[in-house]
């Protein structure tokens, strides 16, 4: 028996394996809302059985928030590969409900333009990805009577809602969890049918700072024109984070830590069917404004940013009042890339804002924000190339090592708190709306995903 095999059994359990997942949808997990207790231990209890059904060692573990499932297979002993598989059976709200084609949590086969697709809440994120991987397992048993490596499955219930349990869980179960390396799927294509592993995802920084001026707000005909307005004020601290020809952030320092694209790596995204235009115009813009050297897939995956995401301050009812405000507040975020520290970027952005005050302003910082480093996967461990490889076998066309824009912390915990590496796999698309109504995963991306799994196993182990 070989991966063909392996292969023609998934295909031929195609629909079974799409029922199961339709069965894991309809459970109401959704781990922000109290409300939905018993929903998230409901999706943790469903997940140690299926587990359990293909032999896998599995338990439903408590926390302080809502439970992990830990399960294990194959021998101790052996030499095989050891590898994490970590998901998450949380889902997001639902809201606003009213948006919905049809019910969230009443899953459904939908045609569209590209496809069949699975509609529910959970389907793409992370539902319908966590299960790829336990169906790859799942056909790989049935043909096999065993697994080609042994495995460690961890599955979290509070993904989304901050992981609040994930690192004592972890520190905690350090030794248990340990394996050669994580895997995860929790991510999406570049493009349509380009397969991808993220190579590097952008770390998080988040500020808040106040600008105050007089004590208390003044009439802006006493003194408008003497008077400090900490609106203005602020205004003009923020047009100086930017040099406006360059599209750069004009803080001094804060390109430290940052590295360009080794050549081989930007080829590949130069040839990930990536389409400007088409990323561009959906939101309705016309042309890409970060930093003018760089390109637009450049810009959101290996460049960093010092975004402005909230000014307020003064009066914000209806019609006019005639003021110059105490105050004017501010929100910011910079996401991260190589190895830029977030505590010596916080230093050097707090170091810029006062420098630029001007005398009878003071400003005041929150000191409760958080930021976490950008997270580097090591793609010259063999793994990397021999999973790129399996993946691209299965597409018929070539898998990238891609960048991500956002954030997922779970990879650096797994570097930080276990020291080990992650690989990150993922088959949703752009158009999956995940966290939106309707959300969706191809029927595609769920088919060849469980293949993918089963190629990447196999490859694993040669």
């Amino acid at each position: 028996m070989s991966l063909d095999d392996v292969l023609a059994q998934i295909d031929s359990n195609l629909d079974t394996a799409t029922n199961h997942l339709m069965d894991l949808l309809r459970i109401q997990s959704i781990s922000t809302d109290p409300a939905y207790k018993a929903e998230c231990d409901k999706a943790a209890d469903w997940l140690v059985a299926d587990l359990k059904s293909i032999g896998v060692d599995a338990a439903k573990r408590p926390t302080q928030g809502h439970p992990m499932v830990v399960g294990h297979i194959g021998d101790d002993n052996s030499d095989l590969p050891h590898v994490l598989f970590y998901g998450h059976y949380d889902v997001q709200p639902v809201d606003p409900l009213n948006l919905w084609t049809s019910p969230p949590f009443e899953p459904k086969l939908e045609e569209t333009e590209n496809g069949t697709v699975i509609r529910g809440r959970g389907a793409s994120d992370d539902k319908g990805q966590l299960m790829t991987f336990v169906e790859a397992c799942r056909a790989w048993k049935a043909v096999h009577g065993t697994l080609p490596c042994r495995i460690t499955f961890f599955f979290e219930g509070e993904e989304e809602s901050g992981s609040p349990s994930l690192i004592p869980f972890m520190q905690d179960n350090a030794a248990e969890l340990k394996a050669d390396i994580a895997l995860i799927c929790d991510t999406s294509m570049v493009s349509r049918g380009v397969p991808s592993i993220a190579s590097q995802l952008r770390g998080m920084l988040k500020d808040e700072f106040t600008i105050i001026g007089p004590r208390i707000d003044l009439h802006s005909g006493h003194y408008g024109g003497p008077g400090l307005n900490p609106l203005r004020e602020l205004s003009r601290i923020v047009d100086s984070f930017y040099d406006q020809h360059t599209g750069r952030v004009a803080v001094e320092g804060f390109y430290e830590g940052v590295h360009e694209v080794p050549a081989d790596q930007l080829r590949q995204w130069q040839n990930s069917g990536f389409n400007e235009s088409d990323y561009l115009n959906s939101v309705g813009y016309s042309q890409a404004h970060g930093e003018k050297a760089y390109s637009t897939l450049e810009q959101q995956w290996s460049r960093p940013t010092l975004e402005v995401n909230g000014l307020w301050g003064g009066y914000n009812g209806a019609g006019s009042k005639t003021v110059i405000p105490s105050q004017a507040h501010c929100k910011i975020t910079c996401r991260l890339v190589g190895d830029m520290d977030p505590d010596v970027l916080r230093d050097k952005i707090r170091t810029h804002v006062g420098a630029q005050l001007s005398p009878d302003a003071k400003v005041v910082w929150d000191q409760d924000l958080e930021g976490s480093p950008a997270s580097v996967m090591n793609i010259t461990r063999p793994e990397f190339e021999a999973a790129r490889s399996a993946l691209s076998d299965e597409w018929e066309r070539e898998a990238v090592f891609c960048g991500m824009g956002g954030s997922i912390p779970i990879a650096g915990f797994f570097k930080s708190v276990l020291g080990m590496d992650a690989m990150l796999v993922g088959y949703a698309n752009e158009d999956d709306a995940i966290h939106s109504p309707n959300e969706k995963y191809d029927l595609k991306s769920f088919h060849k995903g469980i293949r993918s799994w089963a190629r990447i196993l196999d490859a694993l182990t040669k």
